[in-house]
């Protein structure tokens, strides 16, 4: 909608700044202090909060981690690429630019539906590691099919649908896998854990298109001619990677939830504290009767 010419660019990059330094300024300011008041569980008491390369280290050596570190870091790096290549992906089989913005905005949208209704049955049932594994497939299968339909022409509603399932299968995995990066992790602090992660899906992202872009194919010398690249190699690459991941997680990855069980052992130890105390006050009383 800003965009009408690429001369409008530098003034869409400075709209995109104001929601940043509003947000910078609110997390400089508001931000004061290094812990909450109270702890936010029972737990996060005994959180480590050793340095950060003293952590990394110990992640370093925590295979159930490294598996989630190279697969999730895949994943978001994947998505990354999708997001900022997706035009080019579809204006090359004539595509308009409104409907790679609307597959976009639905690869987003539908991904933070997936992501609030799963985070919803997770937070009930604990089942973190079958729920991750079944949407990693999922999202294999929605990057295999946008594979297919991404390379025909006048299909784009199933470009529409494809676009909206891999974003929800995909990013429903995002909130998930980093509690699982806590629970396998756990006691280490969770901003290393999690910003590892994190790190991992941006160098990877920026491999990933760097890959990508080598991976086409001209179809054309005019440089009048804006869609001159074959996106097809390029599409099924990033299908064989999700792939690859969704395999290699569903079979190499199994941990146990050590923040639950903290939890659980925390909770059991207050329950007999407080059995013991109204005991403890009971007893004077039997004696005197």
């Amino acid at each position: 909608m800003i965009v009408g010419s690429k001369e409008k660019i530098p003034q869409l990059l400075g709209i995109y700044t104001i929601p940043a330094a509003i947000v910078c300024l609110l997390a400089t300011v508001g931000i004061r202090n290094r812990v909450p008041p109270t702890p936010p569980s029972n737990s996060a008491l005994a959180s480590s909060s050793e340095p950060f390369l003293a952590g990394v280290k110990l992640l370093v050596r925590n295979k159930p981690y490294m598996i989630l570190l190279t697969c999730f870091g895949a994943g978001i790096g994947i998505f990354t690429s999708f997001s900022t290549l997706l035009q080019q992906i579809l204006c090359v089989k004539g595509y308009s630019n409104d409907l790679a913005g609307l597959c976009g905005a639905l690869f987003v949208v539908f991904g933070i539906l997936g992501a609030f209704l799963l985070g919803l049955y997770v937070d009930r049932t604990k089942k973190f590691i079958e729920v991750t594994k079944i949407s990693f497939c999922l999202a294999a299968l929605a990057s295999i099919a946008f594979a297919v339909v991404s390379q025909m022409r006048i299909q784009g509603i199933a470009v529409a649908v494809v676009s909206s399932l891999f974003g929800m299968f995909g990013f429903a995995i995002y909130p998930i896998s980093m509690e699982l990066a806590v629970e396998c992790s756990y006691p280490i602090g969770e901003a290393t854990s999690a910003g590892l992660i994190f790190i991992s899906g941006q160098i990877q992202g920026i491999i990933f298109i760097m890959l990508f872009q080598l991976l086409t194919k001209k179809l054309a010398d005019d440089p009048q001619y804006t869609c001159a690249l074959s996106w097809k190699v390029p599409t099924l690459v990033m299908a064989a990677f999700c792939s690859a991941g969704a395999c290699l997680f569903v079979i190499f990855f199994h941990t146990e939830y050590k923040r639950l069980k903290e939890e659980a052992l925390a909770t059991n130890s207050q329950a007999i504290e407080q059995n013991n105390g109204i005991d403890n006050e009971a007893e004077p009383e039997l004696l005197q009767a």
